[in-house]
């Protein structure tokens, strides 16, 4: 497996804050907001990289049932990586498609979120 990049943070958020950090990341650090979907979630680019913010529910997920705190990497064989996972034992979770790539989540040792990504060579694929 090679780890390319940092792909995005995502940190969540509650009650109606989305102006407030709006002008926090955008007005007051200088990143651009970057507009990919209709969702509630809030992205800014940091170089290459994102910084994702994400209401989230009492029980800590987004709207989509995600996790909404996490760290997501953009790896190079995705397919090995999960192999590699699954025979040391590690519980990975699938269940959150994102169309034209091939995803999975897992947790480290201290129970931090990790997203792994890989861009799918056929754009329709998911995992």
């Amino acid at each position: 497996m090679t780890i390319e990049h940092i792909d995005h943070v995502q940190l969540p958020f509650r009650g109606p804050l989305q102006a407030q950090l709006r002008h926090f990341y955008s007005r007051l650090l200088g990143l651009p907001e970057v507009r990919l979907d209709a969702s509630a979630t809030l992205r800014f680019a940091a170089g290459p990289q994102r910084i994702d913010l994400a209401p989230w529910a009492s029980d800590g997920s987004t709207a989509d049932g995600a996790a909404a705190g996490h760290l997501a990497l953009r790896v190079r064989n995705l397919p090995g990586v999960r192999a590699a996972l699954l025979d040391a034992g590690a519980a990975i979770d699938e269940t959150h498609p994102l169309p034209g790539h091939w995803r999975l989540f897992v947790s480290d040792p201290a129970g931090n979120r990790i997203e792994l990504l890989e861009p799918a060579h056929d754009a329709g694929a998911t995992s």
